[in-house]
């Protein structure tokens, strides 16, 4: 049963990559509970530095090896974590631009060589970030893209970026959720598998949660088989 309604709320710190997702199990969960959530969304890195610096939560959505890390420090309940699905990395262009090609790694190296500037997370708290300097190093074009690279805190500030910008050959790169939850830009297509690297996000219940139980309903609403569709329209992808 949940908290009374004057106490009912739970507090979610979250990966930007499960935004979109959460946000519409939000809206659901408050219609139908009566209980108020309150959500902060970015880097994952910026996310598991505000969890373990004390910041109220009750429900945590990370990548799975993160989460793996705060129950291992006592961050996340053992045993809560419960994975939405998998999340690789995508390529975008600003709505209505011409699709630069990024079936394969050559094409996607002239597509990058050609573009006016590359939009995408902070490698220093992002996955994505990471993946896309791993991708630029694969392709031997670090140095020539690094006057190029614009680095964001997570992939919607990039995407909002990118679908406001003006420069007609800006690329942006990110999280395919992240990309799909903005109708300002046009998911171009995924990286070449080389250069990809998905990632399993998870959620798990705060170890400090105030609302626990509230917290647990939460997650299985996310997690449940009637949220698939919803998880693959905006870019999570299964194994079964």
């Amino acid at each position: 049963m949940l908290a009374s309604r004057r106490m009912a709320v739970i507090h979610i710190l979250s990966a930007g990559a499960a935004q979109s997702v959460a946000e519409n199990i939000a809206a659901r969960f408050e219609s139908e509970t009566g209980c108020k959530v309150q959500a902060a969304f970015g880097a994952v890195g910026a996310m598991k530095a505000r969890v373990i610096a004390g910041e109220p939560a009750d429900v945590i959505i990370l990548t799975a090896a993160l989460i793996e890390e705060l129950v291992a420090s006592g961050h996340v309940v053992a045993g809560t974590r419960r994975d939405l699905g998998t999340v690789g990395t995508g390529v975008a262009v600003r709505a209505g631009a011409p699709l630069p090609g990024v079936a394969d790694s050559g094409r996607l190296r002239g597509s990058l060589l050609a573009a006016e500037g590359i939009l995408c997370p902070d490698p220093a708290v992002a996955t994505a970030g990471k993946v896309v300097m791993r991708a630029l190093e694969l392709l031997g074009i670090v140095d020539a893209m690094r006057s190029r690279l614009q680095f964001f805190p997570n992939g919607y500030a990039a995407m909002n970026q990118l679908a406001s910008g003006s420069r007609p050959r800006e690329i942006g790169i990110t999280q395919t959720t992240e990309i799909l939850a903005n109708k300002g830009v046009t998911y171009v297509g995924s990286l070449p598998a080389e250069l990809q690297m998905k990632t399993v996000y998870s959620a798990g219940v705060a170890a400090e949660a105030t609302n626990p139980d509230a917290a647990r309903q939460f997650i299985a609403r996310l997690t449940a088989p009637e949220a698939r569709a919803m998880l693959q329209a905006a870019g999570y992808e299964f194994s079964n």
